[in-house]
């Protein structure tokens, strides 16, 4: 029998049934075999289900999830940069915060297969912390991707597993859900100071939600809540968008 195939074969056989599953998701997701099946494992151990280690540090997918979200938005920014020559900053950075979108990443995630690989509790009290769980969990396979393969092979990853077939630019153009740029371009407009204030903080550290306000003049117009600070803004900016009429 050939070493490297003697090899593979007895890696293969000391597998579990269940590393062998995710060995298997995780080329399905990538595109790429996995090396390092422990930083997988690590990638989809959300915090609810994660063991202490001797530090007393809960070993969840938080810290690649962190690595994940910075690698996403710098390899969007760079190929919208190229796939848009003309275009300036603003652009840019609008059409980017549309594609690292929260809610769009939760529906690109559970698209190609994360929901039967994450880990969690599924403890109903707790279902605010799991709000953005698929999305989060994506952003640490993107972490994990860069620490067992490279830059390059991440790269590839998200433009053509993540970017290329699950969002059409076309209409991530024509569509402009951000509403607190709306509300900001009225008020320059139309010559109004305006400000968002987060007034409230609720829950604990791990499902906190925000209550934002936003004042025109001075004056309380509309109120939002939101699992982060920008989330809670951009649902007060909607609502006053709908209250104020602006298209």
């Amino acid at each position: 029998m050939p070493i490297l195939f003697r090899k593979f074969f007895t890696e293969y056989r000391l597998l579990s049934d269940k590393d062998r599953q995710l060995k298997a998701s995780i080329r399905n997701i990538t595109g790429k075999k996995p090396n390092n099946l422990d930083i997988y494992r690590q990638a989809i151990r959300h915090r609810s289900i994660a063991p202490q280690n001797e530090k007393g540090v809960r070993e969840s997918n938080e810290r690649l999830e962190y690595l994940g979200d910075a690698l996403l938005s710098a390899i969007v920014a760079e190929y919208l940069f190229k796939k848009f020559p003309l275009k300036e900053e603003g652009f840019l950075t609008e059409i980017r915060s549309r594609i690292v979108n929260r809610d769009k990443l939760n529906l690109v995630a559970r698209k190609i297969g994360i929901e039967n690989v994450v880990e969690y509790s599924n403890n109903k009290k707790n279902h605010l912390a799991y709000k953005s769980i698929f999305g989060d969990t994506l952003e640490a396979i993107i972490g994990a991707v860069y620490v067992d393969h490279g830059f390059k092979t991440c790269r590839k990853f998200i433009i053509k597993k993540l970017i290329q077939p699950h969002y059409d630019l076309e209409e991530v153009l024509k569509i402009n859900p951000n509403y607190k740029s709306k509300i900001i371009e009225w008020a320059h407009r139309q010559n109004k100071d305006i400000e968002f204030r987060i007034t409230e903080i609720r829950g604990g550290n791990h499902n906190k939600e925000f209550i934002a306000e936003l004042y025109i003049e001075n004056e309380p117009i509309s109120r939002g809540t939101g699992f982060s600070k920008k989330k809670a803004e951009q649902n007060a900016a909607e609502k006053s968008c709908e209250l104020l009429e602006i298209k």
